[in-house]
């Protein structure tokens, strides 16, 4: 297993290999040097840390391995040269650290399987070089899984690049109709990047595989499972979470957490509005930020507020309106990251404000938590519209171009205390019962992971016996 840099797709991917343990398989797991370099930070020890310890000692058979993308720790990886070097130099580094684990293998036939990111663009042909099944896993929702899929099918209908349009698409299988505006930003973009050329490259590798795994469930999105399925072997897996929803026994963070249980605990039932926009995205626009402050001053609710560094783009000053802190002290806690399925899963947390990431969504609806919605670029956009439109667990935080203070206020009133934020609980209860059902011993996620278990073991002796 080869995971890709970035939070959101690190906290699935170690959540997958502890579950392909489970089920007696034995996992190579490789990090990104930098990656264990800053999990490691994080976790206020020493940079040779083993992550998979504490699994090990519980009987999983899980080898833990760092890889070099060949940068210093120090460097900029939102960058096109270090972009750019995942489509040319570094397939090679993933290409040699496979061919060490193969020599381990003295058998005539192989028994590996490689395990990466959708997003990658090398797992087809290493898999090809070394006659490996090749198995790639989607972390985030099947919808934005089939947009990026259809690809081509949407440029021949004049429907990507978007360029400002709003026009209903129903003619993609297992997509009943969704509007341009609630496409992914890299299918909105006119101008194409670096960043564009990996994804797209990627999408027409992924069509290679042998097998899909994707982080979602299956009566949340099934009609667009099953036209995915009539393509490819495609199983949805989700919710892939640790057996401590809470405590997470193999450390994943990039950043080091605060603790804000002790604060939480002494705040009543329901009454904490939780704010984070995750681990990647920046708010571009200083005033948002000051709006969403003026929102939270007019509402009087207590809130967590996660501040990443870095988050905002700003003149050097401080970010959030002057005295803001002084006159929140007693009801409101800022922190600069912290464990967020403590937080969600903590009584007293009643809403969420929040970007849209997969993780979050995922993670809020397991808690049982209603969101407002305030997704900044990629697959948040799309998965608003399931939050909000398909599956009405969550409102927007504004309803035009811009955000206003007055708005955030009313959209924070509306959901720690107002009727519609009781009809948001009622159906995050039946979604939520939804996501805990598909992880019971005969729910659809525990079967399709065994059906995937089956399929890639026989997949793996029909090549042994054609050598």
């Amino acid at each position: 297993m080869v995971s890709l840099h970035l939070q959101g797709h690190i906290i699935p991917f170690v959540n997958l290999a502890m579950k392909l343990a489970s089920k007696g398989f034995s996992v190579t797991f490789a990090h990104l040097e930098f990656v264990h370099h800053q999990i490691s930070r994080s976790q206020y020890s020493s940079t040779d840390t083993d992550i998979f310890a504490q699994a090990r000692s519980s009987g999983l058979d899980i080898i833990y391995t760092t890889i070099s993308d060949g940068f210093p720790l120090e460097f900029d990886r939102d960058s096109d040269v270090y972009l750019e070097s995942f489509l040319c130099e570094f397939p090679e580094k993933v290409d040699e650290l496979v061919g060490k684990v193969m020599q381990s293998d003295s058998s005539s036939c192989s028994s590996f399987f490689l395990l990466s990111d959708t997003f990658s663009v090398w797992p087809a042909k290493i898999a090809e070089k070394y006659g490996l099944v090749d198995v790639s896993f989607w972390t985030e929702p099947a919808l934005v899984f089939s947009l990026y899929y259809h690809l081509q099918l949407l440029r021949e209908n004049g429907h990507v690049p978007v360029n400002g349009r709003k026009e209903n698409v129903d003619y993609l299988p297992g997509i009943r109709s969704i509007n341009t505006k609630d496409f992914m930003s890299y299918l909105q973009d006119s101008e194409l990047t670096v960043l564009h050329k990996l994804i797209f490259q990627a999408f027409d590798s992924v069509k290679s595989a042998d097998f899909i795994l994707c982080n979602t469930v299956q009566e949340l999105e099934e009609e667009a499972i099953s036209a995915l399925q009539e393509k490819q072997p495609f199983y949805a897996i989700g919710p892939l979470f640790q057996g401590d929803f809470k405590k997470n026994s193999v450390p994943r963070s990039l950043l080091p957490e605060s603790n804000c249980e002790e604060w939480l605990n002494s705040r009543p039932a329901g009454s904490v509005l939780y704010i984070s926009f995750g681990s990647l995205a920046k708010v571009t626009d200083k005033n948002v930020i000051l709006e969403i402050a003026g929102g939270i001053l007019l509402s009087q609710v207590k809130f967590i507020w996660v501040l990443r560094p870095g988050m905002v783009d700003s003149d050097g000053g401080g970010i959030l309106p002057e005295g803001f802190e002084d006159r929140t002290r007693d009801r409101g806690l800022i922190v600069p990251w912290c464990s967020q399925n403590q937080v969600l899963s903590n009584p007293a947390t009643g809403g969420f404000l929040t970007h849209c990431g997969w993780n979050s969504i995922v993670e809020s609806i397991w808690s049982g938590v209603p969101m407002i919605c305030y997704p900044l670029f990629t697959d948040q956009i799309t998965n608003r519209k399931l939050v909000v439109d398909d599956w009405k667990v969550g409102m927007n935080l504004c309803d035009g171009a811009s955000v206003t203070r007055e708005e955030v206020a009313e959209k924070i009133g509306v959901l720690m205390s107002g009727k519609r934020g009781e009809e948001l609980m009622q159906e995050i209860k039946k979604v939520r019962e939804t996501l805990r059902n598909a992880l019971t011993e005969y729910g659809s996620s525990e079967k399709n992971f065994d059906c995937f278990v089956k399929d890639v073991k026989d997949e793996i002796e029909r090549r042994c016996k054609k050598m």
